[in-house]
């Protein structure tokens, strides 16, 4: 299961909304449609929460959701044999669920991560205010596969070259380094800075999307 060494590598909650943030300001620069956009961020999802969230257009995905007491994040890796909807009736793998702290249990039940009803989950793990590290669900008895920390959350590093491996895959565009470093720092956008990330945008026409992330101009 790869959901232990993804809790083990990720950063503190205020670094892990950083980067969110930073990861959907880029891909807001490089699509201007949300529909098709990656990566995006949500500071207003809900009263005193927000929320960080990924989909790659093929049915995967993962979230992120801040609160006061913390941060629960979940993924969902469609074809991993951890997959809720392998097992009949569809439920979540054992294991997974459970152990969530009672602060989080709302983030955990929120309807938008559900198909049907069903929690879309394959792995969990949260973090609460003051903890020194990251907590993860632990399956009962799993099948030997994947549940999708591995490459689901590849971009989530904080580095400005796997960013723009990523964007050179699936946006089929050469980023200077030194625009997606400005901005995974998050240092205020600038009208050059966007220019450089996609000529066709300007600065003036992210207001919207600024504001929704909450990332500073």
């Amino acid at each position: 299961m790869s959901v232990a060494s993804l809790a083990s590598r990720l950063p503190d909650i205020a670094t892990l909304r950083s980067w969110s943030q930073s990861l959907a300001v880029l891909d807001a620069i490089l699509s201007p449609e949300w529909e098709t956009r990656y990566f995006s961020f949500d500071a207003r999802w809900d009263a005193g929460e927000q929320l960080a969230s990924m989909r790659n257009g093929s049915g995967d995905e993962y979230s992120f959701t801040f609160t006061k007491d913390g941060v629960y994040g979940r993924g969902f890796d469609h074809e991993s044999a951890l997959s809720p909807f392998v097992r009949t009736p569809p439920e979540p793998w054992p294991g997974l669920l459970e152990p969530i702290p009672d602060v989080l249990r709302p983030a955990a039940d929120e309807p938008a991560f559900t198909i049907g009803d069903v929690p879309s989950v394959t792995l969990t793990l949260w973090r609460l205010e003051g903890d020194d590290g990251w907590s993860h669900g632990v399956p009962v008895d799993p099948p030997p596969d994947d549940d999708g920390g591995t490459a689901l959350f590849d971009e989530l590093d904080g580095d400005p070259r796997t960013y723009a491996a990523f964007a050179h895959d699936y946006y089929e565009v050469d980023l200077p380094l030194s625009a997606v470093e400005h901005v995974l720092a998050r240092r205020p956008l600038t009208a050059e800075v966007v220019r450089a990330l996609d000529p066709d945008v300007a600065l003036d026409d992210l207001g919207d999307d600024l504001r929704e992330i909450g990332y500073p101009t």
